[in-house]
């Protein structure tokens, strides 16, 4: 599976093998453009079309019309082709144990959190079920992502050649959503058989309140490590269900997450300046002429632009990343730790195979154009420990309670200052508004009601005006 982004590349390409690169011999990227050294190819052209022919025949079909920046249709259908023809249900047994998991962990985490539970069902999936129920947010992860990289052919030419170029650029438009379609399918079709949760990446990719184990790759999954398949189905299915109360009772996260991505995508920038030189002198007419086209782009490099925005987007969401993988991590130890002998060596695993860049961040670099990593997972990990130790599990779920009231990525680095503030009571800065008006009004009722009971021991001594020399508290 290639790890090539949609034309950009992320800050990790220096450690790639230079066959691995955008451009590079063994590149499947259909536009060709990345990182340094790569570079737009034209030559690449004739041999995308060749690769999307077949699914060009097949846009005449039902329900394959390109709507969008991306072709889902045949995303999916490629997806659907990389699965085989046929694929084995989940049977009643399996079924059965899947939803056995899932209740004795939702049982063991309701004594290591006080975020209760997030989901409304656990159900097992097959590899389809995975590619249908999560198609629609890969939908909005993907689509900023193809209409920043689809509008940037056309936004530095001049009017005249936008004119001329029309054809041309619907062309690209509807070979681009063909192209993003491909590879998205391609990528989808490899994750569907590896992912073992519907949070396996990290990111809520299922429907609100529904958990989601896949059977078939929790066996393959198991079939390298000593422990008894039924240990690692319930370790997982307390990963999920933690994950599915973190996302089910902190509002606002879903939508930050998946908002930082959707950040970064807009961020990306590229440097026209080649082709705004390689056009002087050029009659804009030859811009509707393929080969004319061709020697024009072949004159320069399309390199992404690393915007300021881009890397506040990515620190955000690589620190959102690491303290939620850190959070599920300390409350299912919690959970399960004495209960599953070898729940250490399952959480050393899964932690290594996010750390080291395994299928599920490979394929999102691949399809979104960055590296879905959380670099500090066991920094964040150690924060949440210290703060279940020195604060109590309470005060450390309550930090949830609002988004300013995380730590940052500095706090992972010296955390000593952040748990501080939060056992001096620094989590009530932010507390929900409308408890910090019911206090309010609490407050200013009693004060009145104390006011009243004044006046009544005034009338009652046949005194008139304020209380000016007595304490109101005091019996007449």
């Amino acid at each position: 599976m290639s790890d090539v982004p949609f034309g950009f590349s992320n800050r990790d390409d220096d450690d790639r093998k230079r066959g691995d690169e955008p451009g590079g011999p063994e590149s499947n990227n259909p536009f060709g453009v990345g990182g340094p050294g790569g570079g737009f190819d034209p030559s690449q052209l004739g041999q995308m079309l060749t690769s999307l022919g077949q699914m060009l025949s097949g846009m005449g079909q039902p329900g394959s019309a390109q709507s969008g920046p991306v072709n889902y249709d045949v995303a999916k259908r490629l997806a659907r082709q990389q699965l085989g023809a046929s694929v084995t249900p989940v049977s009643a047994k399996t079924a059965s144990a899947v939803a056995d998991a899932a209740h004795l962990a939702e049982l063991w985490l309701d004594g290591a959190t006080t975020l209760p539970a997030g989901a409304s069902k656990t159900v097992a999936w097959t590899a389809n079920d995975w590619i249908e129920e999560t198609l629609t947010t890969w939908q909005r992860l993907c689509d900023p992502v193809a209409q920043q990289i689809s509008g940037m052919w056309t936004a530095s030419l001049p009017e005249e050649a936008k004119e001329f170029a029309a054809p041309m650029v619907g062309m690209l438009g509807q070979m681009g959503g063909l192209a993003f379609g491909s590879q998205l399918g391609q990528a989808l079709g490899q994750l569907a058989k590896e992912v073992l949760t519907s949070t396996d990446i990290g990111l809520p990719l299922g429907p609100t309140g529904t958990a989601a184990l896949l059977p078939a790759a929790i066996a393959e999954f198991s079939a390298g490590l000593e422990q008894p398949e039924s240990e690692i189905m319930v370790f997982l299915a307390a990963r999920e269900a933690a994950h599915q109360r973190l996302f089910g009772h902190v509002p606002w996260l879903r939508q930050q997450v998946l908002a930082a991505v959707e950040d970064y995508a807009r961020g990306i920038r590229m440097d026209f300046s080649a082709l705004e030189e390689a056009a002087q002198g050029i009659d804009p007419t030859a811009l509707t002429d393929p080969g004319k086209l061709e020697e024009i782009l072949s004159q320069g490099a399309f390199e992404p632009q690393t915007t300021p925005e881009q890397k506040q987007a990515l620190e955000r969401l690589e620190t959102l990343l690491a303290l939620i993988e850190g959070w599920v991590e300390v409350v299912v130890t919690d959970a399960v730790g004495d209960r599953l002998p070898g729940a250490g060596a399952l959480a050393e695993t899964l932690r290594r195979r996010r750390a080291t860049g395994g299928p599920a961040e490979q394929t999102f670099a691949t399809l979104v154009g960055l590296e879905l990593r959380p670099r500090k997972l066991r920094e964040a990990a150690a924060l949440w420990r210290r703060l279940t130790s020195d604060a109590g599990v309470e005060k450390r779920d309550g930090v949830w309670a609002h988004p300013d009231l995380l730590p940052d990525s500095n706090d992972l680095d010296s955390p000593a200052g952040f748990i501080d503030s939060v056992i001096g009571g620094g989590t009530t800065a932010f507390d929900d508004p409308l408890a910090q008006l019911a206090e309010t009004e609490a407050r200013e009722k009693a004060e009145r009601d104390k006011s009243d009971e004044a006046a009544e021991r005034r009338a009652d001594n046949g005194e008139s005006g304020p209380d000016l020399g007595k304490d109101s508290g005091t019996s007449a």
